[in-house]
């Protein structure tokens, strides 16, 4: 099986799409906030790897090319915020101070319970930057001396946490107002969050796709500085 589909280089991507696809349609079928399409897709593709007997390395060679789009997708984000200028230019400080309190809150969060649980340095760096998306925690987890790989998969646990656990969240501390919601959700589940974001509304989107830049370029700065002044 691995020696067929090793000549067809699409078999990645066209399997992470299927599987995606069937998600959506699964969560229009039985909107509960557990099943998050993300969450569906990668059960099912592991499923389908593990039925068939397929490895890893076979399946990334097509689905990598899913991974080059990252970084373009997300700067096609700065189209909602765009649209929301007015509303960033009136709530500008407040956005600021509530990022930059958050970043530091994620920041110190991980190395509290790093350092309670007695992980190792390289776990510790390789948490550091999950609240903030791919493409910019990878550059910051290989800065610090973590691994990549675990970085990604923190990451991307964290976004799908997020997202579903968010509404029941701004529930229980009656988080209604659009900016703070979106603020929320870029700035701890980052691309993810912002995914739920867009569904809710469209400040809700801009703000999230705010926090997804100030808050990497506030992890960026932070992170290093946190690290060297702890150990």
């Amino acid at each position: 099986m691995n020696n067929l589909l090793i000549e067809t280089s699409c078999f990645g991507i066209v399997l992470s799409l299927l599987t995606y696809w069937l998600a959506v349609q699964i969560r229009k079928r039985w909107s509960y906030s557990l099943l998050n399409p993300l969450l569906i897709s990668a059960f099912l593709t592991i499923f389908v790897l593990y039925v068939l007997d397929i490895d890893f390395q076979t399946y990334n060679q097509g689905a990598q090319m899913i991974t080059y789009l990252l970084t373009p997708s997300t700067v096609c984000l700065a189209i909602p915020l765009y649209k929301q200028t007015q509303v960033l230019v009136k709530h500008f400080g407040a956005i600021i101070v509530s990022l930059l309190c958050g970043c530091l809150s994620g920041l110190m969060s991980v190395m509290v319970l790093c350092i309670l649980l007695k992980t190792s340095e390289t776990v510790l760096y390789s948490l550091m930057p999950k609240s903030i998306t791919t493409a910019i925690a990878i550059g910051v987890s290989e800065l610090l001396g973590g691994h990549s790989t675990m970085t990604v998969g923190v990451v991307i646990l964290t976004g799908i946490f997020g997202s579903m656990i968010a509404k029941t969240i701004f529930k229980v501390f009656h988080i209604n107002h659009p900016v703070a919601r979106g603020l929320a959700l870029g700035n701890s589940a980052h691309a993810i969050g912002t995914a739920k974001a867009i569904e809710w509304g469209e400040i809700e989107a801009a703000m999230s796709s705010l926090s997804i830049v100030i808050s990497g370029i506030f992890t960026v700065f932070l992170a290093p500085i946190m690290i060297r002044l702890w150990i």
